[in-house]
């Protein structure tokens, strides 16, 4: 009982701290001039390696440098860690979401959904209209599914696998999906930030996207119309490689229509207002199911067994 009490006072203590310090812009900055510093340094001396390099070092020199700014500021420790549990609680959700957003990449192409996706795509699409079509396709699954996340690592991939075989600028592909998926996902409904956002700023989701889209929108037309001068002159030779590249997914996976059952499965749960989780869980389940049945043989290459059965 008397901890509890002790520990309340605390928590006044530090309360009315919080509410009569108030830092300076310098030393508000410092943490954030560090972090960009060093994680600058590392991109510089790294390069294109700079993923394998020292970012979670720096990430935790930069939160050591905000500690030691708030000790200067008389905020106890105790306090600081309530903050962080409570940061972290509050992204908790999305770091699942991406957690299973590479389950569902994954089991999504040993199924060979992406591949049916790529194989179909590349009778389907030219290249002249291939860079706008990635935008406005990408867009779709994002309003409707409500996560950038998951449209990008699934028919995002398979966009990009018809960008190589088409011989059309990788980065300029990459460019045109990142657009309309983060475009959905900030006009989508079911989005996390969107629904976050009108929460935090306390008015109505619909608002919310009402006045996001007087710039939002525009920007979308100018970079649909960017991406369709870009495809009307575009010089590609890649009809030679469509036609192998059909031939090689054709021979690594059993292509069936049937497969698309399951991201039309996963689009409809989470259109019906299906947790998010919930939704990519069923996804990257039945994949995996759909696996065991249509690729039975890349099953038994990544188990290294000689025959596959249910016993």
């Amino acid at each position: 009982m008397q901890d509890q009490e002790n520990l309340s006072e605390i928590k006044i203590q530090d309360q009315k701290i919080m509410e009569n310090s108030e830092l300076s812009i310098l030393e508000a900055l410092i943490p954030i001039v560090i972090l960009v510093g060093m994680l600058a340094y590392n991109v510089f001396i790294f390069g294109d390696d700079s993923l394998s390099g020292t970012n979670q070092f720096i990430l935790l020199m930069g939160g050591a440098v905000a500690a030691i700014v708030g000790f200067r500021n008389k905020v106890s420790f105790s306090r600081m860690m309530d903050e962080v549990a409570e940061n972290v609680k509050s992204t908790s959700s999305a770091l699942f979401i991406l957690l299973m957003v590479g389950a569902l990449a994954g089991t999504w192409l040993v199924s060979g959904i992406i591949p049916t996706m790529i194989y179909y795509g590349l009778q389907i699409l030219n290249p002249t209209i291939f860079l706008p079509a990635c935008l406005i396709i990408c867009a779709v699954i994002s309003i409707a599914t409500g996560s950038s996340w998951t449209t990008s690592a699934t028919v995002g991939i398979a966009l990009i696998g018809i960008a190589g075989a088409l011989d059309i600028s990788l980065g300029m592909t990459a460019g045109a999906v990142l657009s309309g998926a983060y475009f959905g996902d900030k006009m989508s409904p079911m989005s996390d930030t969107t629904n976050l956002a009108p929460a935090m700023a306390g008015t109505d989701l619909f608002t919310h996207i009402k006045y996001m889209a007087y710039t939002t929108v525009p920007t979308f037309i100018v970079t649909l119309i960017i991406f369709i001068i870009i495809g009307l002159t575009l010089s590609v030779s890649g009809d030679a490689d469509t036609s192998v590249m059909l031939g090689d997914i054709d021979k690594a996976f059993n292509i069936s229509p049937w497969l698309f059952l399951v991201p039309i499965i996963v689009i409809v749960l989470i259109t019906k207002k299906t947790p998010p989780l919930i939704a990519l869980l069923a996804g990257t389940l039945l994949a995996a199911i759909f696996a065991l049945f249509f690729q039975p043989q890349i099953i038994m290459n990544i188990a290294g067994a000689t025959e596959l059965t249910f016993n």
